[in-house]
């Protein structure tokens, strides 16, 4: 018996999405809060092994197990370059940057992954920069100045180079990622445990090699699971299903923009951390730029 026909709902499609936007809202404050208490590799490690345990549950019940086995059979090197990538990599240059800069300085140039993906599909994909990508790279790139001189673009004097070098090196390696993960045609959820199962044993050699064996904080312990479980996990599987059941993709997309301006209030909530007028400025500047490219590059294709 073939499985029945997914009935699209746009009403069901937005309350997936404002689930995940709301746990993304969370994991700044969550990173930082648990960047106390463990290493960046620490925390990749506790919350892989989380998101493995939630992710092989959510793929035991939909009875995609064999999916996960199959790809790594058939598809093993891929799963293990994206595995690699995401979560190991990537989470570390994002951890490190969110170590040396205030959160909301990190978790604003996070959003400038969709430009580093524009960018990378240049070189990668062949394809060409339109009139909007470069707009939005201009005005992406712009809050990005705006966001690291915070304000100060005159005397070019950067806060923290490394912290800022680190945070735009992960959406390059995210960029990658997404760019990579377009060759593989096998279930995502299926294919994300694939690439968490395969890059566990690289994650404990990183800890091993860097001596970062002292698990004893609990508050490390809580902050790295709760990050497995609803940024590494739970926030990625309600995203795709907004995507599914979603009737127009486009007012679903833009929800997450919603998701950096909560993180804000969060992080000046519950860790104190004053909210900066450059960060504000250069997230406008950024999420201008991002809607821009959407907006144009819809009005040219249609």
């Amino acid at each position: 018996m073939s499985p029945s026909p997914l009935v699209k709902n746009q009403k069901t499609a937005v309350l997936f999405a404002l689930a995940a936007v709301a746990m993304w809202s969370t994991v700044a404050t969550a990173f930082k809060v648990t960047l106390a208490y463990f290493s960046p590799v620490q925390m990749i490690l506790v919350a892989s092994l989380t998101s493995i345990v939630l992710l092989a549950g959510i793929c035991w019940w939909q009875n995609k197990l064999p999916n996960v086995v199959l790809l790594i059979k058939q598809q093993g090197k891929l799963m293990l370059l994206l595995g690699l990538i995401n979560p190991l990599f990537y989470y570390l240059l994002l951890f490190q940057a969110y170590d040396l800069l205030p959160a909301q300085q990190a978790q604003a140039l996070n959003y400038t992954w969709a430009i580093s993906l524009t960018l990378l599909a240049v070189p990668l994909l062949g394809q060409k920069l339109s009139k909007a990508d470069g707009l939005a790279i201009l005005l992406g790139y712009g809050g990005v100045l705006v966001i690291a001189t915070q304000g100060d673009l005159l005397a070019l004097d950067f806060n923290n180079p490394l912290g800022v070098a680190l945070a735009l090196a992960s959406t390059l390696l995210w960029a990658l990622y997404w760019i990579l993960n377009t060759r593989q045609h096998g279930d995502p959820i299926a294919a994300l445990l694939a690439c968490f199962i395969l890059s566990l044993p690289f994650i404990i050699a990183a800890n091993c090699y860097l001596g970062e064996f002292d698990f004893s904080a609990w508050q490390g312990w809580a902050g790295a699971i709760y990050i497995g479980i609803f940024e590494m996990g739970l926030a990625f599987v309600c995203w795709l299903n907004a995507m599914k059941y979603a009737e127009h993709t486009a007012g679903i997309s833009n929800l997450i923009f919603v998701s950096p301006f909560a993180s804000l209030f969060l992080l000046n909530w519950i860790i104190g951390e004053p909210i900066y007028t450059s960060t504000l400025v250069g997230l406008g500047l950024i999420i201008t730029a991002l809607l821009t490219q959407q907006w144009l590059n819809r009005k040219r294709q249609g």
